[in-house]
């Protein structure tokens, strides 16, 4: 896998234009004068969790013993059901209850810029080829590059793309999540026989 094509499925994953919604209503009760502040510190935080998972989750899954089949298998499982909801459901209703204040790591840098999904695909490019580190970190770094620079836009981008084109992106962003999702459970398949 070159490193645009990780760098893409990681954005796909990553999800930035889904995660505008949840990100103004996150920081809805915050100063506007911060916003910008608090996305690029939960970016870095974000970024950190991703590298981490990138060096690290390799050997957590063989502390837990877990085959890179059923890795495979899982994390396709876990994209198929993220991208499933990206197609046929919002997501915002996530914090419409919480009155939170200022949000810190808890949920924007995690689960909404590194959740499970892209922990799981971080760690299944270095369980394929782990020789290849630094171009999976070089595509982490550009998937979460872009994926920062549209959250540190994201009062413009919802003002240009208003509510049903932010649903319409979300819901092809979804669209090709599904077929990743698809390849990474019939690899883990093949490879389990």
């Amino acid at each position: 896998m070159a490193i645009l094509s990780a760098a893409f499925v990681l954005f796909l994953v990553l999800d930035p234009l889904g995660n505008i919604p949840l990100f103004l209503v996150a920081l809805k009760e915050v100063d506007p004068a911060r916003h910008k502040r608090i996305i690029i510190r939960e970016s870095l935080f974000g970024l950190g969790f991703l590298v981490l998972f990138l060096f690290l989750g390799r050997y957590i899954l063989q502390l837990m013993q877990i085959s890179q089949s059923s890795l495979s298998i899982a994390g396709g499982i876990i994209l198929l059901m993220i991208a499933i909801k990206m197609v046929f459901h919002g997501s915002e209703e996530i914090f419409k209850t919480s009155n939170m204040g200022e949000p810190f790591i808890v949920p924007l840098a995690i689960p909404l810029i590194s959740g499970p999904s892209a922990m799981t695909t971080v760690v299944l490019f270095m369980a394929r080829e782990p020789d290849k580190w630094l171009q999976w970190l070089i595509a982490v770094i550009l998937a979460w590059l872009v994926s920062a620079t549209i959250l540190f836009f994201s009062n413009g981008l919802s003002r240009i793309l208003r509510k049903r084109g932010l649903i319409a992106l979300e819901r092809l962003m979804g669209m090709l999540l599904t077929t990743v999702a698809v390849e990474m459970f019939i690899k883990g398949v093949q490879n389990l026989f």
